[in-house]
């Protein structure tokens, strides 16, 4: 396994990759790895010729009072991880070499980025999008793995590949969850006994949606209503702080009033201090 740390290093690499029909894949990643990320590495590894993982932990993608200088980081484990794995490639570039003096330029996809995630976090998205960019310009996959627990970014992720015609392969993978039903996230680290117990009320919430639904209730605000209130049970110990509850066309991320198309139902919630998200899908 190869690790290269900077942008000319990868260029030189990917052009000694052989060319058609050989398939490379990439997973982009912020590192802290766990089974989430695990799960698109095996993916692109089952598909793909030649796997290529990134390890930055992107600062454009993070607000002025959010977690990125206490963001975890482990790359001697993530390394090892990706190892046994049989990754191919390693990107893990600095800050500095992704974004060097005078950077001044951003991607940013419009109105996918309006509501959940653009809105409680504003320049988040478009951080994303910005770096996703370039990681697909330096490393020139044929297809990029991403999880569904990002679901707005897979989203974001997607337009802004079509809307800029980049011959990339856009990939999917179902949210990765702990026995418990928590999705797993690089941020439950954070989480205390209490507060890690208190979590299980997001999937829950999501779980008792798609019980509605399965009903026959397809009126979006008795779904909104019914996670709200197991949101704010006394089961959570007042550690719950709900910061959006949507149910959205699973596309546009508009909010519905009926379901009656593929929906999108997402959560974003404090615990404690640490902003955990979830998200199901209801689809006929």
């Amino acid at each position: 396994m190869r690790v290269i740390s900077t942008v000319a290093d990868m260029r030189q690499a990917r052009q000694q990759m052989a060319g058609p029909p050989w398939r490379i894949g990439l997973v982009p990643t912020m590192g802290a790895l766990h089974e989430g990320h695990l799960s698109l590495v095996r993916g692109a590894r089952a598909d793909d010729d030649t796997v290529v993982v990134s390890i930055f932990v992107n600062p454009t993608q993070f607000g002025p009072s959010e977690d990125y200088a206490l963001y975890p980081r482990d790359p001697e484990r993530d390394l090892a991880l990706l190892r046994d794995l049989g990754t191919d490639l390693v990107f893990m570039p600095s800050a500095e070499e992704m974004y060097p003096k005078g950077f001044d330029t951003h991607v940013e996809v419009e109105k996918l980025t309006q509501r959940l995630e653009g809105a409680s976090r504003p320049g988040h998205l478009r951080g994303v999008a910005t770096v996703v960019t370039k990681l697909f310009n330096v490393v020139q996959p044929h297809r990029a793995y991403f999880g569904q627990k990002d679901a707005q970014q897979l989203a974001v992720i997607r337009r802004l590949t079509r809307d800029l015609d980049l011959p990339i392969e856009v990939v999917g993978l179902p949210t990765v969850r702990e026995p418990d039903g928590l999705a797993m996230s690089s941020r439950n680290a954070y989480l205390s006994p209490e507060e890690r117990k208190a979590a299980l009320v997001l999937y829950r919430s999501l779980e008792a949606a798609q019980e509605l639904w399965r009903s026959g209730v397809r009126d979006a605000s008795l779904i909104r209503r019914r996670i709200n209130e197991m949101l704010a049970a006394p089961a959570t110990g007042g550690l719950a702080r709900v910061d959006y509850v949507s149910v959205a066309d699973a596309e546009t991320l508009e909010e519905l009033e009926t379901v009656d198309r593929p929906a999108l139902v997402s959560v974003a919630v404090r615990i404690g201090k640490t902003r955990l998200i979830d998200n199901v899908t209801l689809s006929p």
